[in-house]
């Protein structure tokens, strides 16, 4: 079978690899001069950053895209997180994360723990947000703004626009799998991994490539037109969400345009420092559900000082964006860097915003659309199409995983 892949995202670098790991064809195009998408590394001033996620994998070693990576045969050392998580309590106070239910009445955790076993079991079938979940049966602050934390560092969003239902199948990962791992090298040696399986395999990557259309025969892609030259195919799988995707063949079902354009993307701004001193001390998440606008911070260099010059520190904030005006996210951001790191001294290396055509995620979590399209041999991988309770990139390993059970790629 030969496969052509829009896109050298994340999403299309894991089907890509898995394709040619089974002994398929597979053709790579990305229209962009460098491969990864949001997933890839940037380095400034000795420091790598990256083009858009944190250089932090939520599930570490042992989730699913951790396990996607080793089926593939791709070479990614993943040093799992030392603690999972800390949260900062509103009076600068640092807790462990496993330890938040201590900040609660014994009546309360008691609930919490009878109601929270019987919802993992039993999913709530209405649609109800994360946070009227918790009203339902706490009235507590400090659960209402943990929530609000972990929702946006985790997915962008607040808690009342994550259904709870997604959000329970995030905990039941988070149980299952743990939690967060660096990979050694960051984002970019995640996708030059991918890159090496594809290419050892026999495929080919092709970069500054712009797909101009989807070919269509009989409601069944055949292949792509890239800089007006014909590729046929056997399968088309896109990595650059279900609306632009739907553009390259003039979809004329007007149920599933209707449903692809009803979708929500998330946004979000990410902050990166350079520091000549730790900031937070560990390689775990560092919760901030008392701070205006940062939800979580990750200092990366704890576990990969690689990822830094020389006895520098790097650190990266993610924010959930709340309002239209971005400059005002941004300088609210900054403002509560500087409320909780009074006293250190830090460079704010970049700041980043991703929103319309470059957002986090194309569909906000709990929200994803799926691989399937209304043509036959055409099908979505990447933030659009993440599977169940996967946050980020996990997500986008999921649907990929959905995908090649699909297509019968074991």
């Amino acid at each position: 079978m030969k496969a052509v892949i829009i896109g050298a995202g994340l999403g299309g670098l894991l089907a890509g690899a898995k394709l040619s790991k089974a002994g398929h064809a597979v053709e790579v195009f990305e229209r962009l001069p460098f491969i990864g998408g949001r997933f890839a590394n940037l380095d400034y001033k000795g420091f790598k950053l990256s083009t858009g996620a944190l250089h932090m994998i939520p599930h570490g070693s042992r989730g699913p895209l951790a396990q996607l990576l080793r089926e593939v045969g791709a070479k990614v050392n993943i040093i799992d997180s030392d603690p999972m998580a800390i949260i900062r309590k509103e009076d600068g106070e640092n807790i462990e994360f496993h330890d938040f239910r201590n900040e609660l009445s014994i009546t309360k955790r008691v609930k919490l723990g009878t109601i929270l076993a019987y919802s993992l079991k039993f999913k709530p079938k209405r649609d109800i947000s994360f946070r009227d979940w918790v009203l339902k049966y706490f009235d507590d602050e400090f659960l209402l703004k943990l929530a609000d934390s972990f929702c946006g560092w985790s997915l962008s969003l607040k808690a009342k626009d994550v259904p709870a239902r997604e959000m329970l199948e995030i905990i039941d990962n988070m149980y299952h799998y743990k939690g967060s791992g660096i990979p050694r090298g960051g984002c970019g040696a995640v996708t030059y991994a991918l890159a090496d399986v594809i290419r050892s395999g026999g495929g080919n990557i092709h970069t500054c490539s712009c797909v101009d259309k989807i070919i269509i025969e009989g409601n069944r892609a055949k292949g792509v037109k890239v800089n007006g030259k014909t590729v046929d195919s056997d399968l088309v799988i896109s990595d650059i969400g279900h609306q632009e995707t739907a553009r390259m063949y003039k979809c004329l079902d007007d149920e599933y345009l209707k449903r692809i354009n009803s979708v929500m993307p998330s946004r979000g701004i990410k902050i990166c420092l350079g520091a000549s001193e730790p900031l937070i001390g560990h390689s775990g998440v560092y919760f901030t559900p008392y701070a205006k606008r940062i939800n979580g911070i990750n200092e990366v260099t704890q576990a990969d000082p690689s990822l830094a010059p020389q006895g520098k520190h790097l650190v990266m904030s993610h924010q959930a964006v709340l309002s239209d005006n971005i400059e005002d996210e941004i300088n609210l951001g900054l403002t509560d860097l500087k409320m909780l790191f009074p006293e250190k001294k830090y460079e704010v290396l970049m700041v980043q915003s991703y929103s319309g055509g470059w957002p986090v995620n194309r569909a906000s979590s709990g929200n994803d659309i799926g691989n399937m399209t209304p043509v036959n041999d055409l099908y979505i991988v990447g933030d659009g199409a993440k599977g169940k309770g996967g946050i980020e990139v996990e997500g986008v390993a999921l649907g990929v995983m959905n995908l090649m059970a699909q297509v019968q790629i074991l």
